[in-house]
């Protein structure tokens, strides 16, 4: 068991986040799947998660390196508000609200603090 609830914080802030993501069409702001039409570009970005979430599930339940693996998620929350400042001007971009923005700044602040107390 992992007991870093900062961390449990923070990647349940972008778990929700990706959700969000599925109704701000968050493919159409990344590059590579911007260029898909809209219908495909959604199945890939729902489809591409599945392993994604599968992975870090299992690394987190069953490695004994998930030390590397927290560290290294808890540094991307951070670096994933930078991107979405970075995209804050694109034309396709739909997170506007104050929901979207508690997810993404609140992962990274979650993330950031469990590097602090953690590490």
């Amino acid at each position: 068991m992992i007991n870093q609830p900062f961390f449990h914080l923070a990647l349940s802030f972008i778990i929700v986040h990706e959700m969000d993501a599925i109704r701000c069409k968050e493919w159409r702001i990344l590059p590579g799947l911007s260029l898909l039409k809209d219908n495909l570009g959604y199945k890939v970005f729902i489809f591409i998660h599945i392993p994604l979430y599968s992975i870090i599930f299992w690394f987190l339940l069953n490695s004994q390196s998930r030390v590397g693996l927290i560290k290294g998620l808890d540094i991307f929350f951070i670096v994933h508000i930078g991107l979405h400042l970075l995209f804050l001007k694109h034309t396709e971009n739909e997170f506007k609200g104050w929901i979207s923005w508690a997810l993404i700044l609140g992962a990274g602040l979650f993330g950031l603090v469990d590097l602090l107390v953690t590490y």
